[in-house]
């Protein structure tokens, strides 16, 4: 496995854990946010434009939503 697929692996394994751990703190909300915007990062690297696009506004939306909980 390359350091491409590595990156890619522990920012969606990030997403998920922060997402299920959303309810226990907001700061999980900000994790989910970074780890999307992670995942994002991964799309645009990888050559996977729409994956990046989409990731991308879901990190914005997760921000809207930890300033919210915040």
């Amino acid at each position: 496995m390359d350091r491409l697929s590595l990156f890619g692996l522990f920012a969606v394994s990030t997403m998920l854990l922060c997402y299920a751990l959303e309810a226990r703190h907001h700061l999980f909300i900000l994790g989910f946010a970074a780890s999307c915007a992670l995942g994002s990062l991964y799309g645009f690297l990888q050559g996977a434009w729409p994956f990046g696009l989409v990731e991308g506004v879901w990190s914005l939306v997760a921000l809207q939503r930890w300033r919210k909980a915040a």
